[in-house]
């Protein structure tokens, strides 16, 4: 009797490349969901004066409460890119992958998947998050950002906080806290998707590698609703087109 063995294959290294272009590319399509929807409005002067942004759809809760102030053991993925150019004032550049890990929720919304989006809004930010793991709210300032067209520009949280945070999550758009988290680089999900180890903030802020075809939706989105980082005189960021 002669037996015919079926050889399965196994997941390798370009089943995760795939998954990790999948991730990047749902980045631009969660993305353009919540920039094109009215009804989730970031106040253009906001988006106008980020440095970057950082969108990880899909965070689901491992544990404890979601956005009712619990802690939650809730590990997230997405990407971040930058403005180019030494003042951030160029087109939006190479992303990123990032992880955000073990923070608290601090939105009363509910919801077991949730949308997060985040505006870097200086560059020590940026180099924060880039160079190693950034706590929030001990390295890192954050506010939860500002919702509605008719929101102040001149608003403390606008001057002062590194970081606005934003979640949706069944439908709600909001600002939420993620005191307590942690951002970091994705080193691993960053091979993967560029083909080789790379150094985040080099690729981030120096340019160093082109942008995956991936990264095309959530660049693109970003280069139509805000292409420009608006400045006054006297170099400091304003609002309004």
């Amino acid at each position: 009797m002669i037996l015919a063995l079926a050889v399965l294959p196994l997941a390798g290294a370009s089943d995760d490349e795939e998954r990790e272009d999948k991730r990047l590319d749902n980045c631009g399509k969660t993305l353009a969901e919540i920039l094109n929807e009215p009804e989730h409005s970031i106040p253009q002067f906001v988006l106008d004066r980020a440095d970057c942004v950082i969108m990880l759809p899909g965070v689901k809760k491992a544990n404890g409460f979601i956005f009712t102030g619990g802690f939650g053991g809730t590990f997230g993925r997405g990407a971040m890119t930058c403005r180019t150019g030494e003042k951030f004032d160029g087109s939006w550049g190479a992303p990123t992958m990032v992880a955000l890990e073990g923070f608290n929720w601090g939105l009363a919304a509910g919801g077991a998947s949730t949308d997060i989006l985040i505006l870097v809004m200086d560059d020590s930010g940026a180099n924060s998050i880039l160079t190693s793991k950034a706590k929030v709210g001990g390295n890192l300032t954050a506010t939860a950002g500002p919702v509605g067209r008719d929101v102040a520009a001149e608003s403390d949280a606008m001057l002062h906080s590194e970081l606005l945070t934003f979640a949706r999550a069944k439908g709600l758009f909001a600002g939420m806290t993620l005191t307590g988290s942690s951002l970091r680089p994705d080193g691993p999900a960053n091979e993967k998707i560029y083909g080789k180890k790379v150094d985040a903030k080099d690729v981030v802020l120096h340019g160093s590698d082109t942008p995956p075809a991936a990264a095309k939706l959530l660049l693109d989105t970003l280069n139509q609703k805000s292409p420009k980082k608006h400045v006054s005189e006297n170099g400091d960021t304003v609002g309004g087109k």
